[in-house]
């Protein structure tokens, strides 16, 4: 049997942020340049998308944005990146894709630029893409349950129904899966939004209200690398993998 196309030959890498929870080894790098295993962190990221053949990646930049697109020029094979400029002004993760839709196809992927994980029987993108149906669907969110979701203390963030259609985590309870910082998302949940900076969660709770923010389970290991402490116990892990 056939694989199906990937859903985009386009991703963007959110690498702006100030990566405030990953100080003190942000106070001279970006977070997306601290090192897991003697590597960048973005470069799991965006060797993940060349070894599933996404073509391109759009990369947005603010903190310590020079160190970072330098990092990224000296970088062989694929993808081939496009910077999304944020220096004058931090965008956030919703005005960061809105900003960066002109260089967008219609659906991308999205991911986080300090994601590490190892993909199940095929990889995420491919993953995500057999699931995908933009008839049904404004993004698809790559979700850990937590017992693939190394080094998280949290309590989740959202449920899922028969259908696939997220719902999240309500209070004082604990949700069975995790965002990993992986999605695809539709043009369509980027209609109508904030001028500036914003969070995604604006765009996916309405998604959420029309039915339209679904969710897949990961089939392989993934890794929450917010903090120092988290370093380790991933580098022992990988190598164990």
């Amino acid at each position: 049997m056939s694989q199906r196309p990937l859903a985009s030959d386009t991703a963007m890498v959110l690498a702006a942020g100030l990566g405030k929870r990953m100080r003190p080894l942000t106070a001279t790098q970006p977070k997306p340049l601290v090192r897991v295993a003697g590597k960048p962190l973005i470069d799991y990221s965006l060797d993940h998308l060349a070894d599933a053949g996404v073509a391109r990646a759009v990369v947005n930049v603010h903190y310590l944005a020079d160190a970072l697109q330098a990092h990224l020029a000296k970088r062989r094979g694929g993808p081939a990146i496009t910077i999304s400029d944020e220096r004058a002004l931090l965008l956030e993760t919703g005005g960061g894709m809105v900003n960066a839709q002109g260089l967008l196809p219609d659906p991308f992927f999205c991911l986080n630029s300090d994601n590490i994980w190892l993909d199940g029987p095929r990889d995420v993108f491919a993953e995500l893409s057999a699931m995908w149906n933009p008839d049904a669907m404004d993004a698809l969110l790559l979700l850990a349950p937590h017992a693939r979701a190394l080094n998280y203390q949290g309590k989740g963030d959202f449920h899922l129904d028969p259908l696939g259609r997220i719902s999240r985590r309500r209070t004082g309870r604990i949700a069975p899966f995790i965002f990993t910082g992986i999605q695809i998302v539709s043009h369509r949940l980027l209609r109508d939004a904030p001028q500036g900076p914003f969070s995604t969660n604006v765009l996916w709770e309405r998604a959420i209200g029309e039915g339209r923010l679904h969710g897949v389970s990961h089939t392989g290991l993934w890794f929450e690398v917010g903090e120092p402490s988290a370093i380790a116990p991933t580098e022992a892990a990988l190598t164990r993998a």
